[in-house]
């Protein structure tokens, strides 16, 4: 599913860090301006390999904004989060024919394997992302939740990255893995039998699509400066070229803070 990412401004999920501010130097809580910008990601697939994509989104971005601009991969969801909270940075940056604002978590498991239903899952080791990780952990746990399987019900392999759960996958190390859909499409280079290999036996309802999202007190006219950068460079073939390897990303559009409302939905539903 060539997804397009949501653009949203006031939500956390695109890390933009900034220097050269000191507090005593904060007139109000709103007024934030970037003199360096870092971009932080959430890695969906291995860091390393995304590590080494990020220089040309770096220059990139530079030039829309006119400062430096530096792009770094998280660790996980949770430090990402506490470095907006932190004030350390300030905005944090899968195929079908057309451009969607949504994409849904699958549950997969090996093409020999008997399980074919969530219920079949109670009592397996399931790979599953960060617990912050919409379709790697929240939309999958809430929908084994409502067919009553929870949380002690199956055995839990923490592991980092989708392409990462599918390798374990494919090696047996798990009996199933949530990732988003359709991630097996990074792997085929590596894995060509991948599809042949596995199958997915569950997809969620929709998740709406990632964000990039910017610290609170950041000025309004950086939200928009870097809101219109990224819709800007979504629309070149270089900068779509750039988006799409780093992060699978096709395209931006705004949303608004309701959107997100049924992610809530699925949280509270997984921490009752």
């Amino acid at each position: 599913m060539k997804k397009i990412i949501v653009l949203f401004m006031s939500f956390i999920v695109l890390v933009v860090a900034l220097s050269g501010c000191s507090p005593k130097e904060d007139k109000r809580s709103d007024d934030y301006k970037p003199e360096t910008l870092n971009v932080e990601f959430v890695p969906s697939q291995n860091a390393k390999t995304l590590d080494a994509k990020v220089k040309p989104l770096q220059q990139l971005l530079s030039k829309e904004l006119g400062i430096p601009v530096k792009v770094h991969i998280a660790t996980n969801y949770n430090t990402m989060v506490e470095a907006l909270k932190s004030k350390k940075v300030d905005d944090k940056g899968h195929p079908t024919s057309k451009l969607v604002d949504y994409y849904r978590s699958q549950i997969v498991v090996r093409q020999n394997s008997h399980l074919q239903t969530l219920e079949d899952l109670k009592g397996k080791k399931v790979g599953l992302q960060d617990p912050e990780s919409t379709s790697g952990y929240i939309y999958p746990m809430a929908s084994l939740k409502k067919v009553h399987i929870h949380q002690n019900d199956i055995k839990i392999a923490q592991i980092k990255g989708h392409d990462q759960a599918l390798i374990a996958l494919l090696n047996g190390d798990v009996d199933a893995v949530a990732t988003y859909q359709d991630a097996r499409a990074d792997l085929k280079r590596d894995y060509p039998n991948i599809y042949k290999d596995t199958k997915v036996i569950y997809r969620t309802e929709k998740i709406p699509n990632d964000t990039i999202s910017v610290r609170s007190d950041m000025d309004q006219q950086w939200k928009t400066k870097i809101s219109n950068a990224f819709l800007e460079m979504s629309k070149t073939k270089k900068g779509k070229t750039i988006l799409t390897d780093i992060y699978g990303h096709q395209g931006y559009e705004k949303a608004k803070d309701s959107d997100f409302d049924t992610v809530r939905k699925y949280r509270k539903l997984v921490e009752e």
